[in-house]
């Protein structure tokens, strides 16, 4: 096993940080693990392990045209025809999440 002696100092949003620890101490993890993690695994592929991206904007329904706004109606059909639906609470929850 290797000596840690190296320390990482990083100012993160404190509700951000609280949550996060939330989360890591109901799955037992420390912090210095998950990010002795990250950092193994930025070193193995040589990259950062998840996709950074600006977002696409949501395009307003006077943005697009018949045919557009049709396939994605269409394709919400298809999945609650498919039971592919969640409850409506989890979803505004997610949403809340990302704001």
């Amino acid at each position: 096993m290797a000596i840690k002696t190296a320390n990482v100092l990083a100012r993160v949003e404190p509700d951000i940080k609280e949550k996060a620890e939330s989360i890591m101490a109901k799955l037992g993890v420390p912090a210095s693990v998950v990010i002795n993690m990250l950092y193994k695994q930025i070193v193995m592929t040589k990259s950062i392990p998840f996709p950074l991206s600006i977002p696409a904007a949501p395009v307003a329904l006077d943005e697009m045209d018949t045919a557009t706004f049709n396939t994605i109606m269409q394709k919400g059909l298809d999945e609650a025809k498919a039971d592919r639906s969640r409850p409506v609470s989890e979803v505004f929850s997610e949403l809340r999440r990302g704001l």
